[in-house]
């Protein structure tokens, strides 16, 4: 089963609403996530995320310029491989334009002063072939390394660090990407150092080596989550009753932590291969306009539910369902209209030619 990645994390979205961990609503932040992603895909013409692929293309195209291939909606990020005709295309005999910003190419140049050309091949089908990164943009942060090695068959990945990482998301290790479908508490061989009770404000967790957590993690000690808010030394200071888990006292439990990943191996074209003890964990970062709006999206569609989508605003004949509409942006839910304006306006993919 393919699994297309989110532009925002369940995280996000139980963040946003404040919605508490159920195993019920989790499959539906979900299905509202997926879906806010596939349409603001469709608002802006284009798939963000970057996948490995080889493309075909026919020479000549409908804008045929001998050196100049248009990509269209196949964007490229970078390019492995070109061929036209059968015959290999240096890679350095190719420019990839534009190249005057940090965005995707949307078209493949021949240097005009090689040898090199796109035709000749006996059909015009399908002349052209590229291998590549195709998408918007590769842009990652560290997220922490693999606790333990893992075979190239194994889908439950343990990290060192959960706080960066979340369901739905883009990883990558090595050469390979995964996707993050699920996530579940796993012993963090420390216990409890000193007892504490069942209050709010008993907030600070003594553990036997503080460099071993992050500030964002969530713990589980016995039947309570706590989420870490800071770390001074071996102290960690946590918001208790996290996620509306129940408050209660605790002597020496063992320590747990979400870092079990449930992944999908060899994601976005890539080859599932053995994971390392300790090898580098990196997230992709979709543009931040467009994890706020999936976000916004996936909300409004949840909210929506819970109301039989019967969400107004406004009374008499200026009502309207919230989330969108025509009416003054004054009013409550246009918010979300102009979310999806300046979105497109920053990310969407627009005609390359336009009527005067």
């Amino acid at each position: 089963m393919t699994v297309q990645p989110w532009y925002a994390t369940r995280e996000d979205v139980k963040n946003a609403l404040d919605l508490k961990e159920t195993a019920r609503s989790n499959g539906q932040v979900d299905r509202a996530i997926d879906a806010a992603s596939r349409v603001v895909e469709g608002l802006c013409h284009r798939r963000f995320y970057p996948e490995v692929d080889t493309r075909y293309f026919d020479w000549p195209d409908q804008y045929a310029r001998p050196w100049r291939l248009w990509l269209d909606d196949s964007e490229l990020i970078e390019l492995t491989s070109i061929s036209s005709g059968g015959v290999a295309i240096p890679t350095g005999n190719v420019n990839l334009e534009p190249n005057r910003d940090a965005g995707p190419a949307n078209r493949v140049e021949i240097q005009l002063d090689t040898s090199s050309a796109f035709g000749g091949g006996s059909t015009t089908q399908r002349d052209i072939t590229i291998t590549g990164l195709w998408g918007y943009r590769d842009d990652e942060s560290p997220a922490g390394t693999a606790a333990a090695g893992i075979g190239s068959s194994v889908t439950t990945l343990v990290v060192s660090d959960a706080s960066a990482i979340g369901v739905g998301q883009v990883l990558r290790i090595g050469t390979e990407r995964l996707i993050v479908t699920e996530r579940s508490m796993i012993s963090t061989g420390q216990t409890l150092q000193t007892p504490v009770t069942a209050a709010k404000n008993s907030e600070t967790l003594a553990v036997t080596d503080g460099t071993a957590f992050s500030v964002g993690e969530v713990l589980l000690l016995d039947a309570e989550r706590v989420r870490i808010n800071d770390i001074a030394g071996n102290n960690l200071i946590v918001e208790r009753g996290w996620d509306g888990f129940t408050l209660a006292a605790h002597t020496a439990p063992t320590i747990y932590a979400s870092r079990a990943l449930t992944v999908v191996r060899g994601a976005l074209g890539t080859t599932a291969a053995a994971i390392a003890p300790a090898a580098a964990v990196y997230r992709w970062n979709p543009p931040g306009p467009v994890r706020t709006l999936v976000t916004a999206e996936a909300v409004t569609t949840l909210l929506q539910e819970s109301s039989g989508y019967a969400r107004t605003t406004g009374v008499g004949t200026a009502s309207r369902q919230v989330g969108g509409g025509n009416v003054t942006k004054t009013e409550y839910g246009a918010g979300l209209d102009a979310l999806r304006a300046q979105v497109y306006i920053s990310h969407g993919r627009k005609a390359r030619v336009r009527a005067v």
